[in-house]
């Protein structure tokens, strides 16, 4: 099942996409889904950001190559941040690069978790009980402005800098799912989540026992191999097998 959140004649509303239509459903996805009986060819409609979660936490340097490529080892335990609800942008819509502050945006691509239910202090062995699905999701940071801060908030945390989606897809294994990353149609990161350090069970046993979670929180797996730059006029493309494609363009911040 894919999940999508979007607006249509300035009403916004949760759906689930089969084939190239939409149907709507009433109220929000978690529990059981309610469809209202009215369905939208997929062209017609604009897909938003699936989700507005009240939080990301994300994990930094779970890929080992990744991590060697940024200078480091990767940590025993995994290394958590946290990125604004106000980053999160949908698909299609822009990254806007903050030129005045930042000469160094790169792309991330990454696996998203969705959380589907309020929970603290989960056991790895019950985590898929909390899931709700996976997106695709593009951890943005302003590379510069993390090596001059020595901490990443900042850096993660502008307005646009976490696009998520295309939707939500629900009851895919995410144990060994190819993920790439495109700018301009051009390969620049291909793994496979299988290559994670902390497994998605490990993570939310360990996010868990530090705050509660609540249904539509996003938890980011972390990011493969091969970062780097962004310039205006750029469009990155998040691909995750079984998923989706996640695509957006780099406008110059106004």
């Amino acid at each position: 099942m894919r999940i999508v959140r979007f607006a249509k004649d300035g009403d916004v509303s949760f759906g689930v996409v089969e084939d190239d239509s939409v149907a709507a459903i009433s109220a929000h996805p978690f529990g059981n889904v309610q469809f209202t009986g009215v369905r939208h060819d997929l062209a017609d409609v604009r897909l938003l950001a699936p989700m507005l979660p009240s939080k990301v936490i994300a994990i930094g340097k779970n890929y080992a190559e990744h991590a060697r490529e940024m200078g480091s080892e990767a940590p025993a335990e995994p290394l958590i941040f946290s990125k604004p609800s106000t980053s999160v942008i949908g698909p299609a819509e822009a990254i806007a690069y903050p030129q005045k502050l930042s000469q160094r945006v790169d792309f991330e691509g990454e696996l998203a978790v969705v959380i589907g239910r309020l929970c603290r202090d989960v056991p790895a062995a019950r985590a898929k009980d909390v899931i709700f699905g996976y997106a695709c999701a593009n951890d943005v940071t302003a590379r510069d402005l993390q090596k001059r801060d020595g901490q990443w908030t900042r850096a993660k945390g502008f307005d646009t800098f976490c696009p998520l989606g295309p939707w939500i897809k629900v009851g895919v294994d995410p144990s060994d799912l190819g993920i790439r990353t495109l700018v301009n149609g051009e390969v620049k990161q291909d793994s496979r989540t299988s290559q994670l350090i902390h497994d998605i069970p490990t993570l939310i046993e360990y996010v868990s026992q530090v705050m509660t979670l609540l249904p539509g929180d996003i938890i980011l797996t972390g990011t493969p191999e091969g970062v780097g730059p962004l310039e205006v006029g750029d469009e990155v493309s998040v691909e995750i097998e079984e998923i989706g494609t996640l695509t957006n363009r780099v406008v110059a911040r106004a």
